[in-house]
C-alpha cells in the first residue's frame, strides 16, 4: 500500500511491542539473569551467545555481532524489507498501519483490510488446488510427463508449487464460486473471465501453473505455460488489486528464503529458467513477469544485493531487452552497485544451458558477464561512429544525458572518463583535473576518518551512550539547552544535539525508539554498537552528563586557543583576538567550562 508510515506510529508500535515475546515466537529463549538467551538464529553455534535485554528492548549476539530492535529482528529473520517488517509487527499486535497521504493519515477500512486477507487466502487456496490437479486430474498425467520431459524433478516442482490448470472451462469457477460474491472475487482477481455475453470461464485452462509470490510469500498471481497447441506460450495474471507485475519478480521470495544475504541475483526471462537454475543449485535467479525489467525491479534488487546479472538470449530481442534494462537501471546505480550482462549463444536459454554444461560451467559463465560500461559503449558505437567528428558529437549527445542519471558519484565519473577516452578528449588537462579531484576526495575521506576516530574516542560517544540508555537524563540538566549545545562545534555534536532535543521534547521516549529514527543516519552503526554496550552500574548519570558536556566545552576552548596561537605566529592579532586569548587562558586555568 502506497504512502509513508508515520513516525508516531512506529514509535507507538515499538512502545507496545515486547521484544522477548516477538523473538521467543521464532527462537526459544531461556531466562539468564535479567536477560534472555538462545543460540543465535543468524549463525551456527553450539553455546548461546544471543542475548535479549527486555529493559532495553534490544538484542545482541556476541558471536556474530547481530543486534537491533524488534523491527530489525523481523527484517533479518523473515528477510523482510522495512515497511513489511512494520506491517508484520503491527499484525502481531493487532494494529492497523496508517499511511501518510498529502500530509494527512489514511488507513484501510476494516472492510478493505478483510478484503485483502480474503484475496490472499483465496489465491493460496487456488495455488493448492492447481498443485493437487497435477496429480489428481485425468489430464494431469500429461502435465507430469511434460515436466519430466523438461527435466524437472518432483522435489523442485514441489518447492515452486508448480501445478496444473485443468482443460475444463470452469474448474476453478465450480470449485470456488459457491455464490455470487465469491464469483465476483474470482473475476476481480482475474482467476475467472466474464465476456460480453456474461459467460464466465476460467482464465487458466490446460496450462502448467507457476504461483507468483510477493516478498512476504503470499500468492498474488500465476503464470501459465502451454504444453502444446495454439495460444501464447505463457499467460500471466493481469493486474489486480493485489498484483502489480511491474514491481514483482518471480522467484525473488524463494531466492530470499534460500539466502539470508544475496551475493548476487540473476535476471532471466522465463519461469522455467528460474526453476531449472534452482534445480541445479543456482537458486538466486528471478524473472520479470511478462514485462521488461522495470526501475522498480532494479531498485528492489539493489536493496538486497550489490551485483545484478541480466542473462538474456544473444539474439536481437535479447539485446533489446538488455538495453531497456540498462536504461531503467541507470538512475539506481549507486556506488558499490554492479549491473552486468550475460548473453547466451543463439537458440539457448538458461534452462538449456545449465542442463548441457552443469552448475560449475554456468557459474563460470556468470563470472565473464559484461560490465554495464562495456555493454553501454558497445551499443552506442553500433549507431555512432567515434572515428568521425559527427559521430563523436552524436555519441556524446546520446551518452551524456544517460550518464548524468547515474547517482553514484564515482560510477558517473568513471563512465564520463570512459566516454572521454572513446571520443579522444581524455588529454593531459582532463587527466590533471581528475587527479586533482581524486586528491581532494582523498583528503575529504581522510578528514572524515579522523572525524570518526575523534568521535569514537571523545566525550561525544559517552554522551550518546547516556542518551540512548537513559533518555530521561536530558531533562535533568536544564542548563544544557539546544542553544548551549549548538555552541560546541566538534565532530559528532550534530547527532548529540538531535538526540538531546528528542529526549527533552518527548515524554517517556525509549532508547530503541530514538535508535529507530536514525536507521538511515551515517552513524547508525555506531549507535547500534552503543546500544548493545551495557551501562556501568552505580554511576551518577546526571553528573556524568554534565561532566562530558564540560569536557567538550574545554576541548573547544583548547582548539580555539590553539587556532589563535598558531595565527599569532603568522600575522599580528587584532585587539579582540588578543582579548580572546586572555579570556580563554583564564577559563582553562580556572576550569570554567562556559562560553
Amino acid at each position: 500500500m502506497a504512502g509513508r508510515i508515520p513516525r508516531s506510529f512506529i514509535d507507538d508500535l515499538l512502545a507496545r511491542a515486547d521484544i522477548v515475546e516477538v523473538i521467543d515466537s521464532y527462537v526459544r529463549l531461556k531466562k539468564a539473569g535479567r536477560n534472555y538467551q538462545a543460540c543465535c538464529p543468524f549463525h551456527n553455534e553450539k553455546s548461546p551467545s544471543f542475548t535479549v535485554a527486555p529493559d532495553k528492548q534490544f538484542y545482541h549476539c556476541f558471536g556474530c555481532g547481530a543486534h537491533g530492535n524488534a523491527i530489525s529482528f523481523l527484517m533479518e529473520y523473515e528477510r523482510l524489507e522495512f515497511p513489511e517488517a512494520i506491517e508484520e509487527l503491527a499484525r502481531i499486535y493487532h494494529l492497523e498501519v496508517p499511511r501518510e497521504d498529502g500530509g494527512s493519515f489514511r488507513s484501510q477500512t476494516p472492510q478493505q483490510k478483510q478484503q485483502l486477507q480474503d484475496d490472499y487466502e483465496l489465491m493460496n487456496r487456488v495455488a493448492r488446488f492447481y498443485a493437487q490437479q497435477l496429480k489428481a486430474h485425468n489430464s494431469g498425467q500429461q502435465a507430469i510427463e511434460y515436466l519430466k520431459g523438461r527435466g524437472l524433478s518432483g522435489e523442485i516442482v514441489k518447492t515452486f508449487e508448480i501445478g496444473f490448470a485443468p482443460p475444463d472451462w470452469d474448474s476453478v469457477l465450480r470449485q470456488f464460486g459457491s455464490n455470487e460474491p465469491a464469483v465476483q472475487q474470482l473475476i476481480d482477481l482475474k482467476l475467472v473471465n466474464q465476456n460480453d455475453n456474461q459467460k464466465r470461464y476460467d482464465f487458466f485452462r490446460d496450462r502448467i501453473t507457476f504461483p507468483i509470490r510477493d516478498r512476504r510469500g503470499r500468492v498474488i498471481g500465476f503464470g501459465g505455460r502451454i504444453m502444446q497447441g495454439d495460444g501464447p506460450k505463457y499467460l500471466n495474471s493481469p493486474e489486480t488489486r493485489i498484483f502489480h507485475k511491474g514491481s514483482e519478480l518471480y522467484g525473488f521470495y524463494q531466492a530470499k528464503q534460500a539466502h539470508r544475504k544475496l551475493d548476487k541475483v540473476i535476471i532471466v526471462e522465463g519461469y522455467m529458467d528460474v526453476v531449472a537454475l534452482a534445480q541445479f543449485g543456482i537458486d538466486y535467479a528471478v524473472a520479470a513477469l511478462g514485462t521488461a525489467t522495470t526501475p522498480e525491479h532494479i531498485q528492489l534488487l539493489f536493496r538486497n544485493t550489490q551485483e545484478v546479472i541480466c542473462c538474456y538470449d544473444g539474439d536481437r530481442a535479447g539485446r533489446d531487452a538488455a538495453w531497456r534494462a540498462l536504461e531503467n537501471a541507470l538512475p539506481m546505480l549507486k556506488d558499490g552497485c554492479q549491473l552486468k550482462f550475460l548473453f547466451l549463444p543463439d537458440g539457448e536459454d538458461p534452462d538449456t544451458m545449465v542442463r548441457q554444461e552443469g552448475k560449475e560451467a554456468f557459474e563460470q559463465r556468470l563470472k565473464t558477464a559484461q560490465p554495464l560500461s562495456e555493454f553501454l559503449f558497445e551499443h552506442l558505437r553500433q549507431t555512432h561512429d567515434p572515428s568521425t567528428l559527427e559521430g563523436k558529437a552524436s555519441l556524446k549527445a546520446q551518452a551524456i544525458p544517460m550518464l548524468e542519471k547515474v547517482p553514484g558519484e564515482y560510477q558517473q565519473q568513471m563512465l564520463m572518463e570512459k566516454l572521454a577516452m572513446i571520443t579522444g578528449e581524455y588529454d593531459r588537462v582532463v587527466a590533471s583535473k581528475k587527479i586533482a579531484e581524486a586528491n581532494v576526495t582523498l583528503k575529504a575521506q581522510k578528514a572524515d576518518y579522523e572525524k570518526h576516530q575523534k568521535m569514537s574516542d571523545s566525550p561525544v560517544r559517552r554522551l550518546l551512550h547516556l542518551l540512548l540508555h537513559a533518555p530521561e537524563v536530558a531533562k535533568q540538566v536544564p542548563e544544557v539547552t539546544s542553544d548551549s549545545l549548538m555552541a560546541i562545534n566538534l565532530p559528532g555534536m550534530n547527532l548529540v544535539r538531535d538526540i538531546h532535543k528528542i529526549c527533552v521534547a518527548e515524554q517517556s521516549v525509549m532508547g530503541i525508539q530514538i535508535l529507530e529514527r536514525f536507521r538511515e543516519h551515517p552513524h547508525y552503526a555506531v549507535l547500534l554498537k552503543m546500544m548493545s554496550k551495557e551501562m556501568p552500574p552505580g554511576k551518577d548519570l546526571v553528573a556524568e552528563y554534565r561532566g562530558n558536556i564540560n569536557r567538550l566545552i574545554q576541548l573547544q576552548l583548547e582548539a580555539r586557543l590553539d587556532e589563535l596561537t598558531t595565527l599569532s605566529r603568522l600575522q599580528p592579532l587584532s585587539a579582540e583576538e588578543k582579548q580572546e586569548i586572555v579570556a580563554l587562558t583564564k577559563a582553562l586555568r580556572t576550569g570554567v567550562a562556559t562560553q
